[in-house]
């Protein structure tokens, strides 16, 4: 895989209308892990691409009809077989993070990369997605490389006590492992 004019290569992709111009191209910065299932703690399913692409029908689950309307989306989806979905180019705002905060900084989707995992607080996430998100993250890394290994967070890290994402079932140790191989 390789990044060409903000899209990864060899992906599905799915146009989310949620994103916008980065105040700087040129700072690009932070990467975001969060995690995603819809309805909770269900997987599969085309509910997360239809959140992303504001295609929900509050009909299909009665946990829709609370956020059908939001308006948000991801750089990236790596469902739990491994497979990614990219809704926006790096190289525009994705509207992830929310109201947060990185060392002092504020409105984190100004300067970040978000990544969904597909997935639950607290149900463990399968060995293909910690493979494809270490390999994806260095792909993201060396196309950006203002994003080091301190600058790897959890949607939790810059919204605490408002968001728990990617969760006590990530094992940042595992996964920083397989960056390093």
């Amino acid at each position: 895989m390789q990044i060409d004019q903000g899209w990864l290569d060899q992906v599905n992709q799915v146009i989310s209308p949620n994103n916008d111009i980065r105040p700087d191209i040129n700072d690009i910065s932070l990467l975001v892990i969060h995690n995603i299932s819809l309805p909770p703690e269900q997987f599969g399913g085309p509910y997360i691409a239809q959140l992303f692409s504001n295609c929900l029908d509050p009909n299909e689950h009665a946990y829709f009809q609370d956020i059908y309307q939001l308006k948000v989306s991801s750089h990236l989806l790596i469902d739990r077989e491994g497979q990614i979905t990219q809704f926006v180019p790096f190289d525009r705002r994705a509207w992830h993070a929310g109201v947060s905060q990185f060392k002092g900084r504020k409105d984190c989707n100004d300067f970040s990369i978000g990544i969904e995992l597909e997935g639950a607080d607290h149900i463990p996430f399968t060995q293909k997605q910690y493979e494809i998100l270490a390999a994806v993250t260095q792909i993201i890394t060396a196309a950006y490389p203002l994003i080091d290994v301190d600058r790897i967070v959890g949607h939790s890290d810059i919204a605490p006590g408002r968001k728990t994402d990617p969760g006590p079932a990530f094992d940042w140790q595992r996964y920083r492992q397989l960056l390093e191989d």
